[in-house]
């Protein structure tokens, strides 16, 4: 089964799961769903993890991101899906992430509940190469700076989450 033919769970404009459909009915028809997105920083809490997501992505290709995550999957909780997301994608497991807050994003027919989670992590950090193409620990003042340049190229979703983020926590 390719990417776009899997089952992602729908939700409704409150949150609530409602249903489920292919990845790209999701996309196409511009459906409301969730992903699970994990902030990860160091140990020390002074750096956070941003990648450079891939230039074939269906969603903002080519541009950093500091939450490694996806789509929740039909069947599948938003921490599960962190979990596995944080696995796949950065080669992080071992660890459980905590949940911080629920980020509403809608830009055009983009529509998502971002349920956002934390990990501290100091290890190995491994690139799905399929999904990350670079990375790098980048110190919190940095990113928040980063985060205020409009022009930084910066997932959109990210930028907002990462915004809320310091609002509540920087």
């Amino acid at each position: 089964m390719s990417a776009s033919d899997e089952l992602v769970a729908l939700y409704d404009p409150a949150g609530a799961v409602v249903g489920s459909a292919p990845r790209r009915v999701m996309r196409a028809e511009g459906l409301w769903h969730a992903s699970g997105v994990v902030l990860v920083r160091s140990g020390d809490g002074t750096a956070v993890y941003v990648h450079l997501r891939a230039p074939d992505k269906d969603v903002y290709p080519g541009t950093w991101d500091c939450w490694a995550g996806g789509v929740v999957a039909a069947g599948e909780t938003p921490a599960e899906c962190a979990t596995r997301e944080l696995a796949e994608e950065l080669g992080i497991s071992g660890v459980s992430p905590v949940p911080l807050f629920v980020d509403v994003y809608q830009d055009g027919t983009i529509r998502c509940h971002n349920f956002a989670f934390e990990v501290r992590w100091d290890g190995p950090v491994v690139h799905q190469p399929e999904e990350i193409v670079d990375g790098r620990w980048m110190p919190l003042d940095e990113l928040r700076a980063w985060v205020d340049d409009p022009d930084s190229p910066f997932i959109p979703d990210g930028r907002q989450g990462i915004r809320e983020w310091f609002r509540r926590f920087g």
